[in-house]
């Protein structure tokens, strides 16, 4: 269960610093941007993973030798554009009106890694579904208060959040290969 909770709180890392961002940029009505953000996101952090758990079945039997590796390279990797992209400008930099369009496209966007994640479900000893409520409630809520936290600090957390995101996704990777 451990698992599960460190792997919700780093997916969750990527839509909190993004959230940092969207709440730097408006002042204006922060509870609706923060419930807006919290739904977008929460619901396709829950859903990419569950998509993620759906395909690595199929493939379990294909690679089941193998599927720790498989585990540990995607969740490294993850863990590593997350790494990677905490030392770039965030993508809401470009944003000027925080639209249902923008938050769909940012919730595409910071969930993409989370189908990948999602692999690795295949390998934990949890209910998929109960893992991926998990997520998308962790995710909803590292989003409303990114909100808040953008909103009074501006973004200078935003790339602390993501480095230590990537930084957990890489040690669950490492946690992998242990029996």
């Amino acid at each position: 269960m451990i698992e599960i909770l460190l792997l919700a709180f780093a997916l969750s890392m990527d839509a909190f610093a993004v959230s940092i961002g969207l709440g730097s940029k408006q002042k204006t009505a922060p509870f609706a941007l923060a419930l807006k953000a919290g739904v977008y996101f929460g619901i396709f952090q829950a859903l990419m993973p569950l998509i993620g758990y759906l395909g690595g079945q199929g493939a379990t039997g294909l690679i089941e030798n193998y599927a720790h590796w498989v585990a540990f390279l995607l969740l490294t990797l993850i863990g590593g554009k997350m790494i990677y992209e905490s030392f770039a400008e965030g993508i809401e930099e470009d944003i000027t009106q925080i639209t249902h369009r923008v938050m769909l496209m940012l919730a595409i966007a910071t969930s993409m890694d989370a189908m990948a994640a999602g692999f690795t479900l295949t390998l934990l000893d949890i209910n998929p579904f109960v893992a991926c409520m998990i997520i998308g409630a962790a995710t909803f809520g590292f989003s409303w208060l990114g909100v808040f936290i953008g909103r009074k600090s501006g973004t200078w957390l935003e790339s602390k959040a993501e480095l230590f995101g990537g930084v957990i996704l890489v040690l669950i990777g490492l946690r992998m290969l242990l029996p």
